[in-house]
This record gives structure tokens, C-alpha cells and sequence, in this order.
């Protein structure tokens, strides 16, 4: 199932630095029917299981000169010298580039005006940038032809003109540009509709391209897609998207999407091996998960049902995300957590705004060993902390953070913050 539960996200793409897997994704909106999109979202993980919700990074507001309120399709993030460099496509008004100092911002738009923007179309969408082993960086883009231009060292202007590619087998728009091994590869979103995740590979980074078949075939399963791909600690990922969550509640279509990932591997020409539907593939954990620290509450393996937001409709405005819609019998999973010899404490910040609830704190499943019960009152909009000692937690467990009412209040018992345990 997708890796995001408590949004819809699509488009992912995923950066490694150090130990962490940095995922930029778009962002449906919960009403959206077409495409409705206005931000971009970002999720961390150091072990491709638990993701950290960071909220949105940036948004259409950043480029002063778009005045919609719609349009923030496919992004990309590379870092080059400490610096972050997001391209942005706003459909029909090319691509943007925004700065930061940090992977969670704040971005900002040092053009105040598209990096790219070929005005006789509607084609400049889906950048994928790659910095090569000799220095020079390529952007990649477009549905439903693919294009090309080289990046200056400052990353935010071009060298040389816009190269148009000849047409790959199946490509449709989604372009994935990276090397691996001395081989060159450029994934996709192959022909809609439903679109799979198709490949090329080439000896050189400009090409020619040479069509290699499916990393994910078509399936009625889904009806779009868009490749990310990384290695990560010894591993090999390809993230894509679906409507799995959508239809969790609906069999009807509409632009509510979520992003899946599963393990890839390559073949030792560097081909790949053909994954089945996200559905029926494999995504182990790397490590264990470590409870003994303040751990955000919208960090979780799964989530569904809940909502994270910075907005609080029930008390002041939040530094950081947290967990609220919480309702009797939702949960947080976190995947392999290690209470080592044992944790004896679970501590809990919540606001409960009328009569609250509480935490009942299990292992392996949601009726699994009962640990220990953090109560939650109401505590007059602001944040408090509430603790409890713990039995039986020690080794290695998943860990169910499972939601219970009262008999006065089943559905939004309160807001969550974070926990920690000793």
C-alpha cells in the first residue's frame, strides 16, 4: 500500500543525503476531482518505512509572477555546494526554480521569472535534474516529447540551447534522469492510459536512448504514474504513484493520488528487473526505528484515517506538523521500533479541546500486548504532556499507537504533537 496515508501526494522525488531519504512529492487536495495542486509537500525516512511528514516546503506563492491558485505539477530537488534547487513546473507557464539553505526550506525564487518556458506550448512539465561525475548538470522534461538543456554551475540558468530528443518507445511525460554504474537511465511514465514505469538507457547523457522495456507494466490497477528512483543503504527503490488510498473509500476516478515505493533490482548488463503492481511487491525496512528521543507524531509507517497539519482548528498555529482528525479506533504504526532492554515510559503532547481520550500503547498489532494507557483530558486548547510506565516493551516490536474515546466523544478526540519513551 502508499507510504502517505494522511494526504494525497503524487509525483515523487526522492534525494539521499547521508542517511536519509528526502521525499519532494505534489500535493491533491482532499476535495480534487481534476488536478488541484498548490503545494509541495515533504516526507524523510531513514529506513523506507517510517516517514516523517514535514509538511508543505513550498508553494505556488513562491513565484510572485504566476497569479493562479492551481498548477504545481512535478517537482524535482537536487543539492549542489549546501545548496537545495527545487524545479517547479506551473502547467502552461513553464518551469520555476527556488533556493534554499536547507531541505525543508524556506525556498525562494532568485529568477522572478521561469527557467524554462517555451510559450508556443503546454509541453514544459516533469523536470528531472541530474549533476554528472565531470560537473555538468542536465534538466529533462516534457509530455508528451522529451527535451533536454544543460545547467550553469549557479544551477539556476542554462547553457546552450533546448534539445528535443527523438521519441522513445512508450514515453509518455515523467521523465527520471540518473547513472548508475557507468549506465545512464531515463525512467518514465510510459503511454496513458493506464501509464507504467518504463525505461531507456544510454552511454551518454544526452543520448541516444535506447528503450529497455517496463519497470512497471501497465495495469488497470492504476491509471498514471511517475518514476523516482534511488539507492539507498545497499538498496535499490523505485518510487511511483497510484490510487490505492482513493479507493480505500470509492471505485470512481478522480485526481486523489498517493505515492507507493517498492525494492528494484538490476540485472548485471544493468537492465532491470520487471516489478509486478506495487501492490504485490516488497519494501523491507532498513534498521530498526529508535523510540528513546522526541519522535514527531507524524512520523508513521500508517496512518490512515488521520490528518497532519499545521493548522490547529482547535488552538494557536504550530511550529512543525502534528497528527489531528483523530478518531475512536485510528492508529499510528511504527514499524520496528527497538526498546532495546525495555522502555519503561511512554510521554505524549496533545491538546484536547472537549473531553479528549486516550493512548493505548501496543505491540505488533493493534490487538496486540497493551504496554501501557497515556489518558488525554481536556486541556483548554494548549499542549500538555501526559505519561505512563510501560510493561513488556523490550526487543524488537511494531508499534501501535491505537486511539480511543469515551462515551461522550468518538471522533476528533484530540491533537497530537509527539511522544517519546524511556
Amino acid at each position: 500500500m502508499p507510504i502517505i496515508q494522511t494526504k494525497y501526494t503524487a509525483d515523487p522525488a526522492p534525494y539521499v543525503h547521508g542517511d536519509t531519504v528526502y521525499l519532494y512529492t505534489t500535493h491533491d487536495e482532499d476535495d480534487a476531482e481534476g488536478f488541484k495542486m498548490r503545494d509541495w509537500l515533504l516526507y524523510t525516512s531513514t529506513d523506507m518505512v517510517n516517514w516523517q511528514d514535514h509538511g508543505a516546503v513550498a508553494s505556488l506563492r513562491d513565484f510572485k509572477w504566476y497569479k493562479g491558485d492551481n498548477g504545481a505539477w512535478a517537482e524535482c530537488v537536487v543539492e549542489r555546494n549546501g545548496k537545495w534547487y527545487m524545479y517547479c513546473p506551473i502547467h502552461g507557464h513553464g518551469i520555476g526554480v527556488l533556493v534554499a539553505d536547507s531541505p525543508d526550506g524556506p525556498f525562494v525564487d532568485p529568477l522572478g521569472k521561469p527557467l524554462v518556458w517555451q510559450k508556443e506550448h503546454w509541453y514544459d512539465i516533469d523536470p528531472t535534474v541530474f549533476i554528472d561525475d565531470d560537473g555538468q548538470a542536465y534538466m529533462y522534461w516534457g509530455n508528451p516529447h522529451l527535451y533536454c538543456i544543460k545547467l550553469n554551475q549557479d544551477m539556476i540558468s542554462t547553457s546552450g540551447d533546448i534539445m528535443q530528443m527523438p521519441h522513445i518507445q512508450d514515453y509518455q511525460e515523467g521523465p527520471w534522469f540518473y547513472k548508475r554504474k557507468g549506465h545512464y537511465y531515463m525512467a518514465f511514465a510510459s503511454t496513458c492510459c493506464p501509464e507504467g514505469i518504463g525505461y531507456a538507457m544510454s552511454d551518454s547523457p544526452t543520448g541516444p536512448w535506447t528503450y529497455k522495456g517496463h519497470i512497471m507494466n501497465h495495469t488497470p490497477r492504476t491509471r498514471g504514474n511517475h518514476p523516482g528512483i534511488i539507492d539507498f543503504k545497499g538498496r535499490s527503490y523505485c518510487f511511483g504513484l497510484n490510487y490505492d488510498i482513493l479507493r480505500l473509500e470509492t471505485s470512481r476516478h478522480a485526481e486523489r493520488r498517493s505515492v507507493s515505493a517498492a525494492e528494484m533490482t538490476y540485472r548485471p548488463d544493468g537492465t532491470i528487473v520487471e516489478l509486478p503492481y506495487f501492490q504485490d511487491c516488497t519494501l523491507r525496512q532498513v534498521g530498526t526505528f529508535n523510540p528513546f528521543r522526541r519522535v514527531e507524531a507524524e512520523t508513521m509507517a500508517w496512518g490512515y484515517g488521520l490528518k497532519t497539519t499545521r493548522e490547529n482548528p482547535s488552538g494557536p498555529w504550530n511550529d512543525t506538523p502534528f497528527v489531528t482528525d483523530i478518531d475512536d479506533g485510528e492508529y499510528i504504526l511504527v514499524k520496528g521500533v527497538d526498546f532495546r532492554k525495555g522502555a519503561h515510559e511512554f510521554t505524549a503532547s496533545c491538546s484536547a479541546q472537549l473531553y479528549g481520550g486516550r493512548i493505548e500503547v501496543r505491540l505488533d498489532s493493534v490487538n496486540g500486548a497493551l504496554a501501557g494507557t497515556v489518558n488525554v483530558p481536556n486541556t483548554k486548547f494548549q499542549y500538555q504532556k501526559f505519561t505512563c510506565s510501560l510493561t513488556g516493551a523490550k526487543g524488537v516490536h511494531d508499534l501501535y499507537l491505537v486511539f480511543r474515546g469515551g462515551d461522550r466523544q468518538k471522533r476528533n478526540l484530540f491533537n497530537f504533537d509527539w511522544w517519546q519513551m524511556r
